[in-house]
């Protein structure tokens, strides 16, 4: 019996060590922080089964409570031929969006501006934007903006700009223009002479507004948008393996994307190449980033501290607890979110107010990935779920979310 409690606890550390050579928070044992081990083990079965079943190439899953990992599992490969590799290069699309939304908020705290402030005082470009009124045989008809676009609506996505994505008539205009041919600047001065879907301020409308933000940050900061993410965040909490593209000597590293087969089964559509070594023009705000499940948590864990990780403040308390909060009025409520329920949205973040949908917690906040990785933190229960794959198209899978969702809520026992 002695043997046995000792050779467990011996295998626990080296478990530890391993955790903690892959990320910058410690590991422990899941009762420690009020968690089940046995409950918690639920995860890899249900997880593992998406590999087996020929669904998904692979995944990564971490979770961590009260500063701690205490689950951390790769499954099946990140490539043909790969092995998923806990230090996998994803790349994170959507999951940019807060992290662009940090970098606006660190400049808010500086002074440069108020959240109600027009856009159009600090990208002229805007001063005149259009709205969308009508669409006949002529045409399509526009109106004034009743009130301008502000900054809280960008961040909300409540701005009247749209994505190119939901088959809108604005859309088919997006997709004419390439709004991603070129430099942030260069979308800019093609979104001004595109009417807005709506009026700002009166939908929510999921949409290139964090692509704005990003022009945004360069022009009250004065650098390129790369340049200030690596400066005020990456580099201050050391997340080593996040920029807008993959350096040779990590290109071994990135995942491959998959999609559906025509028959059975997925295939690459997206192999990684020499086509990500190359420092693009467009930085996107909104869906440009690659980064690793490990920087992913420091970025986590920092919001999670309200601003602070490792004795590197990036934010204020009261900022945060102003970004995580929901910023949607009654009127525009429920979300079209998709793949979550009973949520709003703060700035940068859904957040849940109706916990009745799903295990969780009133003032969680999360958002995805269009490859299907996602996040969620819970101030409530200090916890961070983050799931990682690359797989087209997104919630293809609706219950995977929601599967790991509520597995790892499942195993709270304190």
């Amino acid at each position: 019996m002695k043997k046995a409690i000792i050779l467990t606890f011996t295998l626990f550390l080296i478990i530890g060590s391993c955790t903690q050579q892959e990320s910058k928070l410690p590991a422990a044992k899941p009762e420690k922080v009020g968690l089940s081990s046995d409950r918690l083990n639920r995860i890899k079965p249900v997880m593992q089964s998406y590999v087996d079943n020929n669904k998904l190439p692979g995944l990564i899953t971490i979770v961590a409570r009260k500063g701690k990992i205490v689950h951390f599992e790769k499954y099946g490969m990140m490539d043909v031929d790969k092995p998923m590799q806990f230090n996998t290069i994803f790349q994170i699309m959507s999951m940019t969006k807060p992290i662009t939304s940090v970098a606006v908020m660190m400049l808010y705290e500086e002074g440069y501006f108020q959240l109600d402030d027009p856009v159009a005082e600090y990208i002229p470009e805007f001063r005149d934007l259009k709205v969308l009124s009508s669409i006949d045989k002529d045409g399509i008809h526009v109106v004034d903006q009743i009130r301008p676009m502000t900054i809280r609506d960008l961040l909300t996505h409540t701005s009247g700009l749209t994505y190119g994505f939901f088959g809108n008539p604005i859309d088919s205009i997006y997709n004419k223009v390439n709004l991603q041919e070129g430099t942030l600047k260069d979308m800019i001065i093609k979104l001004a002479k595109i009417p807005l879907l709506c009026q700002p301020g009166t939908k929510w409308n999921y949409s290139r507004s964090t692509d704005v933000l990003g022009y945004l940050v360069e022009v009250i900061s004065g650098k390129p948008f790369d340049e200030f993410l690596k400066e005020k965040i990456f580099k201050p909490l050391e997340m080593e393996d996040t920029d807008f593209y993959v350096p040779k000597e990590k290109i071994d590293r990135c995942a491959a994307v998959y999609s559906p087969a025509e028959n059975k089964g997925i295939n690459v559509v997206i192999k990684p190449d020499t086509s990500i070594l190359n420092r693009p023009k467009f930085f996107s705000g909104g869906g440009g980033l690659y980064s690793t499940i490990n920087d992913y948590l420091i970025f986590s864990q920092m919001l999670l501290n309200k601003g602070e990780f490792n004795g590197v403040r990036l934010l204020g308390s009261k900022t945060v607890e102003l970004m995580t909060k929901n910023h949607i009025s009654n009127e525009l409520l429920p979300l079209n979110v998709g793949f979550l329920q009973g949520v709003g949205f703060g700035l940068g973040f859904a957040v849940m107010i109706d916990e009745s949908q799903i295990l969780g917690s009133e003032g969680e906040f999360e958002w995805a990935g269009a490859y299907n990785t996602f996040f969620w933190i819970d101030p409530t229960e200090q916890l961070i779920g983050i799931l990682m794959t690359q797989f087209a198209p997104f919630n293809y899978y609706p219950t995977l979310n929601k599967e790991f969702h509520v597995l790892v809520y499942q195993a709270i026992v304190d």
